[in-house]
């Protein structure tokens, strides 16, 4: 299995960040495996995924790196295909896609011979390897991401908010288990980050960032040749995954109003005000209008959680949800 050594430094330094562009390799990557792992992304394949195979039938020299780079038989991804978040912000999409495009040509065929497991032949040693999957990156952005992206990057802030909570309540074991299959806190410092065999590496030191993505796909990356910057992609988890808000049955609804009732049903996991507002796509001052009425009517109650405050069913709102069906 494959796990780093993290000092206590590296571990509290931690950071939640928000990427584009590991939401869009995130989206290509399942575009390329072309399997759901849940309705919300199959919704988003049957949207998409014809018209990418169309792209690729055009383009096969890209869809032949692109195979080689994903490297189906190794389990590694080539390197210059995810570079690190820089750490800081939440750089635009087109600046962290030109970290790829400038890959060179030396490092963008080392890094396929290592996804590939054995040297690339002669047709995938061009000189724009970096350039073509850059391209193929940018075409998923704009025609499968960027039109949703408010939507995702609210997803993806919620479940940074729900990690933190986890975080205060049972420290980084807690948060860290089940972050992406194969991921566990071993203890004495050490973090299992898949079950391949990998050798381990000791970042303390380094500055460690974690990465929420929508899709059901995940990866860890590092700065080279110094790396200074660990990353761990991780899909985002639970309700949070979904593409679409909670089915609200009929008597519900016209019981409490649509939207209210929305709330409610959410509230089956505890959330927070963010996390609502992520998943119900309404306003900060509507979700809190709800959330007191439903307080007011103890439907559901509230705890707090480090600096979040996280809502929930009472058993007279479970009761209640469970009568209409939901």
């Amino acid at each position: 299995m494959g796990w780093w050594l993290i000092n206590a430094d590296t571990l509290a330094g931690g950071r939640f960040v928000v990427s584009a562009l590991a939401e869009t390799t995130a989206s290509l990557r399942l575009l390329a495996s072309g399997t759901a792992a849940h309705p919300g992304e199959a919704a988003w394949l049957d949207a998409h995924l014809a018209a990418y195979r169309r792209l690729l039938r055009r383009e096969p020299v890209t869809a032949a790196l692109l195979d080689a780079a994903l490297g189906v038989t190794t389990k590694w991804t080539a390197d210059f295909l995810t570079p690190p978040h820089p750490g800081a912000g939440s750089p635009a999409f087109h600046e962290e896609l030109a970290t790829v495009r400038r890959t060179p040509p030396e490092r963008a065929h080392a890094d396929l011979e290592v996804s590939l497991g054995r040297p690339p032949p002669a047709e995938l040693r061009r000189p724009d390897v970096a350039q073509r999957l850059a391209g193929l990156l940018e075409w998923v952005w704009t025609h499968t991401v960027e039109p949703d992206w408010d939507r995702r990057r609210r997803v993806i802030e919620a479940d940074a908010v729900a990690r933190a909570g986890q975080l205060s309540r049972g420290g980084w074991a807690a948060a860290l288990d089940d972050m992406r299959p194969g991921m566990r806190w071993l203890g004495d410092g050490r973090l299992q980050i898949n079950v391949h065999d990998f050798p381990p590496r000791d970042i303390s030191g380094a500055r460690l960032l974690f990465v929420p993505v929508t899709p059901r796909k995940g990866w860890v990356a590092w700065e080279e040749p110094d790396p200074d910057r660990y990353m761990i992609v991780y899909p985002c988890s639970g309700p949070l995954a979904g593409a679409e808000p909670a089915a609200v049955p009929e008597a519900l609804g016209r019981l409490l109003g649509a939207a209210r009732a929305g709330v409610l049903v959410l509230l089956a996991t505890p959330l927070s005000t963010t996390q609502l507002v992520a998943l119900t796509g309404q306003g900060l001052g509507s979700v809190g209008r709800h959330l007191k009425v439903l307080l007011d009517a103890r439907l559901i109650d509230r705890r707090r959680a480090g600096r979040s405050v996280l809502y929930y069913r009472t058993d007279a709102g479970d009761a209640l949800v469970a009568a209409q069906g939901a």
